[in-house]
């Protein structure tokens, strides 16, 4: 019993709510005005988070073996991370500078091409005139309107010079993206378990529980997402060598790595890859062999890539992929884009969580619960039919038949309550008394 100056159970649990709902504007507004600050350390959390599973492996030892420190356990994942790292770049980049250098000497080609072959073949297809879309034309009406193209060349050539600064101050992010991963790697248990223990003690199962499912959408995720794009990136450019396409690297890099948006790897991929063709054999051989590659691809991503490396744990439709990458890169930028997904992921777990609530709620089974007793309403005295259903009351109501029941039978006499002889005995008894 509740004393008048206390307040009641119920309004303290409301008062909790408004102010977890409170904390979570506040986080959320202080994350959106230091989401420039917050990359590095957005990195790193995503770097730590995807390197402590191995270092809890390390701790533990195999086989009943004696494991590392946590220390030596991070300093030796971090190297293991810094040398792939390294390698990756060490192997990518001289690709990758190729490629586009190859790609810069045949830009004529390119252009050559979309002048006397596509612009014709468009022209009869859909019946337009595209000749506006000539480079000639394009430099020509660039010309014409020099004065303002100036002023923007102006406008840009300032941002440029602006973003000097942003290259300067991406630079030291780079490097301290290093430093804060190998101290979170170091402290990642004990951050977990302090934040464990700030949690309220009546909703901390909850929360461990709903953490322990979004780690595992967002393990699953991450690492199996990763994997996935690497290996598409992989697919695609050997795929794209053997078909003989001189940018095979450039285009099967750049498909792979935005597979991660359904759809769009594919969708790029193809189109870089049948105008690379058209344009260095000008043959349906090569189109057919560059279609081949990327089914072969799509067709490894559907039926094993994706269910062995990733699962259906996620759950996140394509649209609603799409939609939180646009929404992250709107608000945040850049850090908006990366954590859009994982940010999605874990909205999914919570969703799922609030459904089966509301599955279990009185709300949601009120409903069953009035037709229960609606099934269970006794039929009139002398009736035959021991079951009735359908009933309805009111005006114009109608009672559908079971067995002999008639409607003027529910009209005359309505259902009333039964009870036991033994209740109807105790309920005389206490009036008489």
């Amino acid at each position: 019993m509740t004393t008048p100056g206390n307040p009641t159970p119920a309004a303290l649990s409301m008062h909790l709510r408004w102010q977890l709902l409170a904390l979570t504007v506040l986080v959320g507004a202080v994350f959106y005005w230091l989401a420039p600050v917050l990359t590095p350390f957005v990195v790193s959390a995503l770097l730590a988070y995807l390197g402590d599973p191995l270092v809890d492996r390390l701790e533990r030892g195999w086989k009943g073996r004696h494991g590392l420190s946590r220390t030596w356990a991070v300093t030796v994942v971090f190297s293991l991370m810094t040398l792939a790292m390294v390698g990756v770049v060490l192997l990518l980049i001289p690709l990758l500078g190729s490629q586009i250098e190859r790609f810069a000497d045949s830009a004529p080609r390119y252009v050559a091409w979309f002048r006397d072959t596509a612009l014709p073949w468009l022209e009869q297809r859909t019946g337009l005139s595209l000749e506006s879309l000539e480079p000639g034309k394009l430099f020509a009406l660039l010309q014409e309107h020099w004065q303002q193209a100036g002023g923007i060349a102006a406008s840009v050539l300032g941002g440029i010079s602006k973003s000097g600064l942003v290259l300067l101050a991406w630079i030291g992010n780079l490097t301290l993206i290093p430093v804060v991963t190998f101290y979170l790697l170091r402290d990642w248990d004990t951050l977990v378990a302090r934040v464990h223990e700030l949690l309220p003690r009546s909703v901390a199962p909850t929360i461990s529980s709903l953490a322990r499912q979004s780690d595992e959408v967002l393990g699953g995720f991450l690492r199996g997402q990763l994997s996935v794009m690497l290996a598409l990136a992989t697919v695609y450019s050997l795929g794209l060598w053997m078909v003989g396409i001189d940018l095979a690297f450039l285009i099967g890099m750049l498909a792979g790595l935005v597979s991660f948006i359904p759809y769009l790897g594919a969708i790029v991929g193809i189109g870089a890859g049948l105008i690379a063709a058209l344009v260095q054999y000008g043959d349906w051989t090569h189109v057919i062999l560059v279609l081949v590659v990327f089914g072969v691809g799509q067709t490894l991503e559907s039926m094993l890539l994706t269910p062995w490396l990733v699962g259906d744990r996620i759950g996140l439709h394509p649209v609603a992929v799409i939609f939180a990458i646009l929404a992250g890169g709107q608000l945040f930028g850049f850090l908006g884009v990366l954590i859009a997904l994982p940010v999605a992921a874990v909205v999914m777990v919570l969703l799922r969580y609030a459904h089966e609530r509301y599955r279990a709620s009185e709300l949601y089974r009120a409903g069953e619960e009035v037709q229960l007793a609606d099934n269970e309403l006794p039929l009139p005295p002398g009736d035959r039919t021991p079951v009735a259903t359908g009933v309805s009351w009111g005006e114009g109501s109608t009672v559908k038949e079971a067995g002999s029941v008639k409607a003027d039978q529910f009209a005359e006499s309505p259902p009333r309550a039964t009870f036991d002889e033994d209740d109807t005995d105790e309920s005389d008894t206490d009036r008489t008394a």
